[in-house]
C-alpha cells in the first residue's frame, strides 16, 4: 500500500514538473519573440528617424526653410506591429525648426487659439457675422476679421496669451509683420489635436479642423501628402506674404495614421503662391520616407 502511494506522488509530481515546464518554455518563447519584435520596431525606428532628418537637413540646409514632423499615431487601428511603429511622438524630427521666420497668414492659429481661450471664460461667443467672418478667415485667409480682432484685443494682449501657451511669444509685436517659428505652430496643432489647452471644447474643437479642411490653397502639403498616398486628407492653414509661402496641417493617411507637419520657406524667387510646389515636394517626401512601403528598410543620406 505504501509503495502505491509512493509511486501515485511520484507520477502525480512528474507531472506537475512536465506541465508546467513546457508552460514555462511557451513563456520564454513568447518573451523571446517580443523581444524580436521591440528590436525590429527599434531598429526600423531609427532608420526612419535618420533618414527623416537627413532629407530635412538637406531641404533647410540653405536657410531658406523650417520643417517639423511629429507623428500622431493612428485612429482606430487594429494593427499592433504597426501601432508600435508609429508610437505617437516617436518619430518626431525637426530642422531648423526654432529659426523664427514670418507667419503670414498661419498666425491666424494663434489667434483662434486666442479667441477659442475667451470663449472657454465666457468672453466670447458665436454669432451670424463673427461665425462667417471666421469661416472666411480659415477657409479663405481673409484678413478683415484677424485685424478686427487684434485691434479689439491688442497684440500685447493676445502675445501674452499666446507665451502663456509656452508657444513663440512674440507673434504680434506692433508695428511688423507676425512673427513664428514651425516648432511653435506644431505645438499648437497638438493641441487642437488633442482637444487640450485652448481647444477643450469639441463642438469648436471639429468646427476649426472642418474649415481647415476645407481651405482653398490646396498646393502644399495636401497635394504633396496626396501625391505620395491616394486617400490622405489634410487640414491646414496656410500663409503666404512677399516672398513667404507656408503651410501647417494635420494630415491623416487612409490607414489612421496621422501626422503634425509644418513647413516654412522663403527665398528661391518666390512671390505670392510660387513656393507652394517647393512645399508640396517635401510634404510627398517627409510621407514617403516615414510611412511609404520602403519606410525603415536602409539608412539614406540625402
Amino acid at each position: 500500500m505504501r509503495i502505491f502511494v509512493l509511486v501515485c506522488l511520484v507520477m502525480v509530481g512528474l507531472g506537475y514538473y512536465f506541465n508546467n515546464s513546457y508552460a514555462l518554455a511557451d513563456s520564454d518563447s513568447n518573451s523571446k519573440k517580443q523581444s524580436k519584435t521591440e528590436q525590429a520596431i527599434k531598429k526600423k525606428q531609427k532608420i526612419i528617424k535618420h533618414n527623416l532628418t537627413s532629407y530635412l537637413n538637406s531641404v533647410t540646409e540653405d536657410g531658406t526653410a523650417s520643417v517639423s514632423f511629429y507623428n500622431l499615431g493612428a485612429e482606430n487601428s487594429s494593427n499592433s506591429k504597426t501601432d508600435q511603429l508609429y508610437q505617437k511622438g516617436d518619430l518626431q524630427v525637426e530642422s531648423d525648426a526654432h529659426t523664427v521666420r514670418t507667419a503670414a497668414s498661419t498666425y491666424k492659429l494663434y489667434l483662434t487659439a486666442f479667441l477659442m481661450n475667451q470663449k472657454l471664460k465666457g468672453k466670447f461667443s458665436w454669432n451670424t457675422q463673427n461665425t462667417d467672418s471666421f469661416n472666411r478667415m480659415i477657409v479663405n485667409s481673409e484678413n478683415d476679421f484677424s485685424e478686427e480682432q487684434i485691434n479689439k484685443y491688442g497684440a500685447d494682449t493676445i502675445s501674452k496669451f499666446v507665451k502663456s501657451q509656452g508657444w513663440y511669444p512674440s507673434v504680434f509685436t506692433e508695428g511688423q509683420a507676425a512673427q513664428t517659428t514651425s516648432y511653435s505652430l506644431q505645438l499648437l496643432l497638438e493641441d487642437l489635436e488633442e482637444g487640450t489647452g485652448a481647444f477643450q471644447n469639441s463642438s469648436d474643437r471639429s468646427k476649426i479642423l472642418n474649415l481647415m479642411g476645407k481651405q482653398i490653397y490646396r498646393t502644399g502639403i495636401p497635394t504633396g501628402a496626396q501625391e505620395a498616398k491616394s486617400g490622405t486628407t489634410v487640414q491646414d492653414k496656410v500663409g503666404f506674404l512677399d516672398d513667404t509661402n507656408n503651410d501647417a496641417g494635420i494630415v491623416t493617411l487612409p490607414n489612421g495614421q496621422r501626422y503634425i507637419l509644418v513647413i516654412m520657406t522663403n527665398g528661391h524667387n518666390q512671390s505670392n503662391l510660387s513656393g507652394f510646389p517647393r512645399i508640396a515636394e517635401i510634404a510627398k517626401n517627409v510621407q514617403e520616407i516615414v510611412y511609404g512601403d520602403n519606410a525603415g528598410t536602409k539608412m539614406i543620406n540625402y
